[in-house]
C-alpha cells in the first residue's frame, strides 16, 4: 500500500458501509489488506484473548465483554448502513454475540506464522 489514503479508500468497497463504492479490488490490494489484518491481529492478540476469556467466564469479567460489545455496536451504527439486514443482525444482541465470537476467533487464529495463508484461505471460501 503506497499510503494510508489508499487503505482508507479500499475500506469503502465494503457493501455494508454507509459510503459504499463499488470498485473491484485487485489481487495485490487484497493480499495487502490480508497482511495488514494479520499484523493488526498479532498486535491486538492479548486484547482479543482477554475479550474471549471474559465471554467464557462471564461472572468474573463481564465488564470486558460488555465494554467491547458496546463499542462494537457504536462503531457499527456509526460506520455501517443500518438499513441493511446483515447490519441489523449485527446490532441485535442475541444474534450478534455468536458472530462477534467467530470474528474474534478467526482473528486470533491469524497470529501464527501461517496466519496470512489461513486468513486468505478462509476469505476465499466465503
Amino acid at each position: 500500500m503506497p499510503n494510508k489514503v489508499t487503505i482508507w479508500k479500499l475500506r469503502n468497497n465494503n457493501p455494508l458501509r454507509k459510503s459504499y463504492v463499488n470498485n473491484n479490488i485487485n489481487p495485490v490490494e487484497f493480499d495487502a489488506l490480508i497482511q495488514i489484518t494479520v499484523e493488526m491481529s498479532r498486535y491486538l492478540y492479548p486484547y482479543i484473548r482477554e475479550i474471549l476469556q471474559s465471554k467464557e467466564d462471564h461472572e468474573k469479567n463481564s465488564d470486558i465483554w460488555n465494554n467491547f460489545n458496546k463499542r462494537f455496536i457504536e462503531l457499527t451504527k456509526e460506520r455501517y448502513n443500518t438499513d441493511r439486514m446483515r447490519v441489523k443482525k449485527l446490532l441485535n444482541q442475541t444474534e450478534s454475540d455468536e458472530t462477534i465470537i467467530k470474528l474474534l476467533i478467526t482473528l486470533s487464529l491469524c497470529i501464527s506464522n501461517q496466519g496470512y495463508q489461513k486468513l486468505k484461505n478462509f476469505l476465499s471460501d466465503l
